[in-house]
C-alpha cells in the first residue's frame, strides 16, 4: 500500500477514535456511516487484526487499536513537526503532547500549568503520566519529562526550568519531643522518614561536604514510594524528611515543617524539561518547554500558582 494511502488511513482512524462512535465520526467527516463501516473494515482487512469492537451505539479500541493509535498519532505529529520546520511557518502547536513527571511535582505544579498550556494551545492534545520515576530516556514513551537532576544521557536534550534543593525537616511536634539534630553525626539517632525511588539504596542520604560526600545511614521505620505521603507523614510528627525544596517548602512557611541541619549541602536537584533530541523542532515540544521556563521564571518554592501573572495570561491567537 503506497505511503500517502497509509498517511490517510492513520488519520481516518485518528479521527474515529476521537469520536464516541462510528455514526458521530461519520458525522464529523461529512461521509454516510455505511462508507466510514466500510472503510473501516478494510483496513481491519489489511492489517488482519480488529481495530474496535462497535456496535451502532458505541466502540471500544482493541489493544490492537490502541497501539496502532499511538504510533498513527506521533507519526502524524511528526510529519506536522517536519513539514513546519521545512517551510519555516510561525503556526500554532498542535498534535499530541506526552509529558511525563513525578508524583508530588507533577500534581501541583505540573498539572495546573498543563491546564493553563492547553487553554492557551487548544490544538495541542495533552496527555499527562505521573510515575514514581522518570521512565528510560531513550524508550520513546514520552515527548517531555520533568525531571530532577540533571540526566545523565547525552542523546536527549535537557533545558533547565527551576532551582532546587532536598532539604531536611519536621514537625515542630515532633522536634519539640525528640530534640532537632546538631550534626549529620545526629541523624541516625532519630527516626526517619524514607522515599524509595527505584533502585536507589534505601535508608542512605547523602550529602557533600566540601568536594566529599557523606553518607548517613538512617533509621527508617516508615517508607513509601509517594512523596506526598511521606511529607504527610513528616507532617503528622513521625519523623524527619529529606524531600525537594519545592514539594515542602509551602509547609515550612505556613510552620507545618521545620528545617533543620541547614547548613548541609545536598546533592542538586534542579529541575529540567528532557526531551529526545529528535523534538528539538517539534512545535508542540518546543512551546510546552518554552512556556515551563515562562511560567517558572523567578518563582521561588512554596508560591502558589496564581490565576494569572506575567507570562501566563492565555493569549489569543491570530
Amino acid at each position: 500500500m503506497s505511503s500517502p494511502a497509509v498517511l490517510s488511513e492513520m488519520s481516518f482512524f485518528c479521527q474515529i477514535a476521537r469520536s464516541p462512535s462510528l455514526a458521530a465520526a461519520a458525522r464529523e467527516m461529512g461521509l454516510s456511516a455505511p462508507a466510514v463501516t466500510k472503510r473501516l473494515a478494510q483496513m481491519e482487512a489489511r492489517l488482519e487484526v480488529q481495530l474496535l469492537t462497535r456496535t451502532t451505539r458505541r466502540m471500544q479500541l482493541t489493544e490492537e487499536g490502541e497501539i496502532y493509535l499511538m504510533h498513527a498519532r506521533r507519526i502524524l505529529a511528526d510529519i506536522d513537526d517536519m513539514e513546519r520546520h521545512v517551510s519555516n511557518a510561525r503556526r500554532i502547536p498542535k498534535g499530541l503532547l506526552r509529558v511525563n513527571a513525578t508524583l508530588g511535582f507533577g500534581r501541583n505544579h505540573v498539572a495546573p500549568l498543563l491546564s493553563r498550556f492547553r487553554k492557551r494551545y487548544p490544538g495541542v492534545e495533552v496527555q499527562l503520566q505521573l510515575t514514581v520515576a522518570p521512565p528510560p530516556l531513550t524508550d520513546g514513551s514520552y515527548d517531555v519529562c520533568v525531571h530532577f537532576g540533571e540526566p545523565p544521557d547525552a542523546r536527549v536534550i535537557a533545558r533547565p526550568i527551576a532551582a532546587n534543593r532536598r532539604i531536611l525537616c519536621a514537625a515542630p511536634s515532633y522536634l519539640e519531643e525528640y530534640g532537632e539534630p546538631k550534626t549529620l553525626a545526629d541523624l541516625p539517632k532519630h527516626t526517619c522518614i524514607d522515599i524509595r525511588h527505584g533502585e536507589e539504596t534505601h535508608g542512605v542520604w547523602r550529602f557533600l561536604l566540601g568536594r566529599k560526600t557523606s553518607t548517613v545511614k538512617v533509621n527508617v521505620p516508615m517508607s513509601t514510594n509517594d512523596g506526598e505521603i511521606a511529607v504527610r507523614w513528616a507532617i503528622e510528627g513521625h519523623g524527619i524528611i529529606l524531600r525537594a525544596e519545592w514539594d515542602v517548602a509551602r509547609h515550612v512557611a505556613a510552620s507545618r515543617l521545620r528545617q533543620v541541619l541547614s547548613r548541609y549541602r545536598t546533592y542538586p536537584a534542579d529541575i529540567y524539561a528532557v526531551y529526545p533530541s529528535r523534538h528539538q523542532y517539534a512545535g508542540r515540544v518546543i512551546a510546552f518547554v518554552d512556556f515551563l521556563q515562562e511560567a517558572f521564571a523567578g518563582r521561588v518554592p512554596g508560591a502558589s500558582w496564581p490565576h494569572g501573572g506575567p507570562g501566563l495570561q492565555e493569549r489569543a491567537q491570530a
